[in-house]
């Protein structure tokens, strides 16, 4: 049988406007799929209550047009809540999923191990009795996942094979109080809904992808190949960030700076004074 068309996507949050860091992801999913003659997909994922802005899904359009990236949109997390809501339900059927409604507060102060994501959830409400109407997120027991599942294998373009080591992020949420789906709920049904096979994101995101693999086993999704790439980094060797006011493509677009030159500089990896490439 002939391979199947290379797809890969990028998918912002409108919780924040895009940055450097945020192009250099959408030029090197953008480029995979254009030299395999894919596909490249925009897929906005807008679930993050009152944070989650149209206005600013509007400029991302405008900043990859700008950048010069030509996209397929399909659509946003809004717009995909019952395929959620499904599976959570076929993962509470099984026993996999329980009621927690621990703070981080909480956590922090009785965690004793540090996982990829920070401290590892203990367990405090796996055996408790929560008292119906008080607002809970969903955990998944990691443990019994794993035992339904057995050793478990991925593959990363450019790391190679891994072993699924998903058990270091203990339970996670995978859903939230406010929300009917977590990143890594949301992002692994999505992925699969639009046929990625090529799941392109940053190096910060390994960790997320043994959990999206076990996911992946469990409700029956077909197993992409991933492909982390390395951060762009500040003066200070921290990833570029929303939260930490990184100049914004939209500043440097209103300001009348050439998009697709700037495209360019990225794709050489000639990144602007201060900037460099690696792993934080």
């Amino acid at each position: 049988m002939p391979n199947p068309i290379t797809v890969t996507r990028f998918a912002p949050s409108p919780n924040g406007p895009l940055h450097l860091g945020h192009a250099y992801s959408a030029i090197v999913a953008h480029d995979l799929a254009r030299v395999a003659n894919g596909r490249f997909l925009l897929r906005i994922e807008d679930i993050d209550g009152t944070r989650s802005r149209s206005d600013l899904a509007n400029a991302f359009r405008e900043d990859l047009e700008w950048l010069g990236l030509e996209w397929e949109e399909v659509a946003a997390q809004s717009r995909r809540l019952p395929s959620y809501e499904t599976a959570a339900r076929t993962l509470k059927a099984r026993g996999l999923l329980y009621p927690c409604c621990c703070t981080r507060a909480e956590i922090t102060a009785t965690a004793t191990v540090t996982g990829p994501e920070g401290p590892v959830y203990p367990g405090t409400c796996k055996h408790r009795n929560i008292p119906e109407g008080e607002p809970v997120q969903w955990r998944i027991d990691m443990e019994r996942a794993l035992a339904e599942t057995g050793p478990l294998e991925w593959t990363d373009a450019l790391a190679g094979v891994q072993q699924c080591e998903a058990m270091a992020a203990g339970d996670i949420v995978l859903v939230r109080k406010e929300a009917p789906a977590s990143y890594h709920l949301a992002a692994t049904l999505d992925d699969a809904a639009d046929s990625v096979n090529l799941v392109t994101r940053g190096a910060d995101l390994f960790a997320a992808s043994h959990i999206h693999r076990v996911l992946q086993e469990l409700l029956g999704l077909p197993v992409p190949v991933w492909h982390h790439h390395d951060l762009l980094l500040d003066a200070s060797g921290q990833k570029l960030a929303k939260r930490k006011n990184s100049p914004s493509l939209g500043d440097r677009r209103i300001g009348g700076q050439d998009g697709r030159e700037l495209a360019e500089q990225l794709r050489a990896e000639n990144f602007p004074a201060g900037i460099s490439l690696g792993c934080p």
